[in-house]
C-alpha cells in the first residue's frame, strides 16, 4: 500500500488531529522475497500462532524474555485455561481463551483510545467530537491536501468514516457509547457491521469502479511489483484461487456476495481452526488433548522469546481474562 503522500499529509496535522482516519487493514504484500524469509524464521513462522494464542501486544511482550522465562509464563497460562483443573487442556478451552484474547485486544484497544475521542467527557462520543479530533485540521486547511492521493485522502475518508458511524450508530442519537464505537473501530466483530466491511472491502480493491473485483485487482491487492516482472508461484497459486473458490459463478469477477463468501465465510470459526491446529501440532500423544507438559515441549509455538524489546508483562493480572 503507498502510503506516504497520506503520511505526509498526517505529519503536517500531527500536532492538532488527535486521530486518524479508520483506513483499512493491511492487505498488500509488497516484497514476496520478504514472506519467503519469515517463512523460514522459526520465531516469524510462529508469530501468527503466537498473536491469536497471547493477543499482538502480549506476543511482543514475550519476545524480549529469554527461553526459560517464555516457558514460566506459559506454564502459568495454561494452568489458567485448563478451566476445570483436571490437567488437560481440551480444543473447547483453547477455543474459550483465544476468543477471550481477540475480544481483549478489541476492548483494550478502544479503550486506550476513547480519551482522545471524548472531548467533551460525557461518556460518549458523539460524530462531531470523532470528525473534530481526525479532521479538524483538514477542515479548517483544505489547501494543504490538494496534493494527497485519492485513495487516501481526507476527503474520501471523511464521508467513508460518517457511513460507518451511523451504522455502528444503533440508537441514531449521532453519538457512540463504548460498545458502538468498538463496532465502528471493529467493525469484523459486530454482525450488524458487516455489511459495512463487505462495502468498504470493495470499494478498496475495485479500482476500475464497476462495482467488481476482477482477477487483477484481486492479486493487486495482494502483490505489488515493477511493470513486466515475473510474479512468484504463490501469485499464480492465488491467481488459481480466485477461479477456483473466489468467482463462485464464474463470470470472471466477484460481486458483492461473492465478496462476503470471500472475507467473511458463514462456515469458518478463526478461533476453532487455530485451536485446533495448536493443538494437532502439540498433541503427542494423539488423545486430541493437551497436557501441560506436551504444550511446553512445543512452547516456542504457542509464545516466543527474545526478539524485541517491548516491555509490558503479561504476568499482570488481566480480569476481563
Amino acid at each position: 500500500m503507498d502510503v506516504y503522500s497520506y503520511v505526509c499529509v498526517l505529519l503536517l496535522c500531527s500536532c492538532v488531529v488527535l486521530g486518524k482516519p479508520t483506513l483499512r487493514k493491511e492487505r498488500v504484500h509488497h516484497d514476496p522475497l520478504e514472506l519467503i524469509k519469515q517463512a523460514n524464521e522459526d520465531n516469524q513462522s510462529f508469530q501468527f500462532d503466537h498473536e491469536a494464542f497471547l493477543g499482538k501486544e502480549d506476543a511482543t511482550t514475550f519476545d524480549q524474555l529469554t527461553p526459560e522465562e517464555s516457558k514460566d509464563r506459559l506454564g502459568k497460562i495454561v494452568e489458567r485455561i485448563d478451566g476445570d483443573g483436571d490437567g488437560y487442556v481440551t480444543i473447547t478451552e483453547l477455543k474459550a481463551w483465544i476468543k477471550r484474547v481477540q475480544k481483549r485486544y478489541v476492548y483494550e484497544n478502544v479503550a486506550k483510545v476513547w480519551t482522545d475521542y471524548d472531548l467533551n467527557k460525557d461518556n460518549k462520543i458523539s460524530w462531531d467530537e470523532y470528525k473534530q479530533a481526525t479532521y479538524g485540521y483538514y477542515l479548517s486547511n483544505p489547501e494543504e491536501f490538494e496534493e494527497a492521493t485519492d485513495q487516501f485522502s481526507f476527503k474520501k475518508m471523511l464521508p467513508r468514516d460518517e457511513r460507518r458511524f451511523q451504522t455502528a450508530d444503533l440508537n441514531g442519537d449521532l453519538a457512540a457509547d463504548r460498545e458502538e464505537f468498538t463496532s465502528f473501530l471493529h467493525p469484523e466483530e459486530f454482525d450488524h457491521m458487516k455489511d459495512i466491511v463487505v462495502q468498504e472491502t470493495l470499494e478498496d480493491i475495485d479500482k476500475n469502479g464497476d462495482g467488481h473485483v476482477d482477477e487483477d485487482e484481486y492479486i493487486a491487492d495482494m502483490f505489488s511489483h515493477e511493470e513486466g516482472g515475473p510474479e512468484p508461484d504463490w501469485v499464480r497459486t492465488e491467481r488459481d484461487q480466485f477461479s477456483d473458490f473466489r468467482d463462485l459463478n464464474k463470470d470472471g469477477k466477484m460481486d458483492v456476495a461473492e465478496i462476503r463468501h470471500w472475507i467473511l465465510p458463514q462456515d469458518y470459526d478463526h478461533a476453532m481452526a487455530e485451536a485446533r491446529h495448536l493443538v494437532y501440532e502439540s498433541d503427542q500423544d494423539k488423545d486430541t488433548m493437551l497436557t501441560k507438559e506436551e504444550i511446553l515441549e512445543n512452547w516456542n509455538m504457542f509464545v516466543g522469546s527474545q526478539a524485541t524489546n517491548y516491555g509490558e508483562d503479561l504476568t499482570k493480572n488481566h480480569d476481563e481474562l
